[in-house]
């Protein structure tokens, strides 16, 4: 059985990382290349940096942050933020990242799923759907949570599974930063539906947390920021709970 990863997430706001609840009321979380290299030497199995006000000034800011970043971390670390065209993708994969994520991009342009999956391989290509609760389903949104679509997350994360995306991740925007648990439901709901791994984003408040996402949510990774951010969850801690837990991570 493969492990499940552990991958914290740094928002990137003007060079610096950043964490927020429900996606507003933003805090600055520290250095993100020296937060990387230290989760490298704690154990993260992946890191994910995403340029969460990619402008066209802070791509070539972002870029040069993801060239900084390869220097000097060992583990796969995926770049997301303003991808809109096979040109981005080019551009950070050089930079030296691993994988990239697209979500708004992808819901306006479906395509770029197809593109990026045939010219770089499906293991470069995460789709990330931030989506909310709503009477009629899980809604995706847009523009970091900002602008509602009428798309459903199980019918859209089917659709960019069949053209081509390596991997989902998920994010509660109801679940963000309020460290009550991911959104396990949901995301049985995907693992049972799609042949790719799934990443729970979205509620990490206690180790419990994690353990349920891989247990209840059948979660391939569990994604979170600030409990690791503030040092409220150390990974070794973490990783060796879960292996009393009976959960196959790699210590």
């Amino acid at each position: 059985m493969l492990a499940k990863r552990i991958i914290p997430c740094l928002d990137i706001k003007d060079g610096q990382t950043v964490k927020g609840t429900n996606f507003v009321n933003l805090r600055q979380a520290g250095d993100p290349v020296e937060l990387g290299k230290a989760y490298s030497r704690q154990g993260a199995d992946e890191l994910v940096y995403l340029d969460i006000t990619a402008s066209h000034e802070g791509r070539k800011t972002f870029t040069d942050l993801v060239k900084r970043v390869a220097a000097e971390i060992d583990i796969p670390f995926t770049v997301g933020g303003g991808i809109h065209e096979l040109e981005d993708v080019d551009r950070l994969l050089h930079a030296g990242a691993d994988k990239v994520s697209v979500n708004s991009a992808a819901i306006r342009r479906p395509q770029l799923v197809d593109e990026i999956a045939k010219h770089f391989g499906s293991q470069v290509c995460v789709v990330a759907i931030d989506a909310r609760q709503t009477p009629g389903g899980w809604k995706c949104y847009l523009n970091g949570g900002r602008v509602e679509t009428d798309r459903y997350l199980l019918e859209w994360a089917s659709e960019v599974s069949d053209r081509g995306a390596g991997e989902i991740l998920f994010t509660s925007m109801d679940h963000d930063g309020v460290k009550t648990g991911y959104a396990n439901e949901a995301l049985a709901e995907l693992a049972a539906r799609l042949p790719v791994p799934v990443i729970a984003s979205g509620g990490a408040g206690k180790k419990e947390h994690f353990r349920d996402a891989f247990t209840l949510g059948k979660a391939d990774a569990a994604l979170a920021a600030s409990v690791f951010h503030f040092g409220e969850i150390p990974i070794p801690e973490l990783k060796a709970y879960l292996c009393r837990e009976g959960i196959n991570v790699r210590l």
